[in-house]
């Protein structure tokens, strides 16, 4: 499901786990992973995969800093947990999702109010 920079936001609230695809169709290796991209995300209903277009929206492309495609980044409770440029294969994909999922995101909050604590 593409996704634009107005949903993006509105994704990321009304789901615990989002995983954002950033292509583009002229990329080769994003039409390459597409495919592996959609079968993994049928096996799990409970994680929201998202794409985004590059092309179509390029502002949310420089506010998510990508500069290489396809982006895979992984989100949940809001946060992003995971940011890395390449396909993945079929196994990868799926081993990644069952880390996300694995994630314990009170010890993440804890860090993250730690940070802020300390930037203060």
């Amino acid at each position: 499901m593409n996704i634009t920079e107005a949903e993006f936001t509105e994704t990321l609230e009304e789901n615990d786990i989002v995983f954002v695809d950033f292509w583009a169709e002229w990329c080769g290796p994003c039409r390459q992973f597409a495919p592996i991209y959609e079968q993994v995300s049928a096996k799990y209903p409970d994680v929201k995969f998202a794409k985004v277009d590059t092309e179509a929206e390029q502002g949310l492309a420089r506010a998510a800093n990508i500069t290489s495609i396809p982006t895979l980044m992984a989100f949940r409770d809001k946060v992003l947990v995971f940011s890395q440029p390449g396909a993945l294969n079929a196994a990868q994909l799926d081993d990644l999702v069952v880390a996300v999922k694995g994630i314990d995101m009170q010890q993440v909050h804890a860090q993250i109010a730690d940070q802020e604590a300390q930037a203060q």
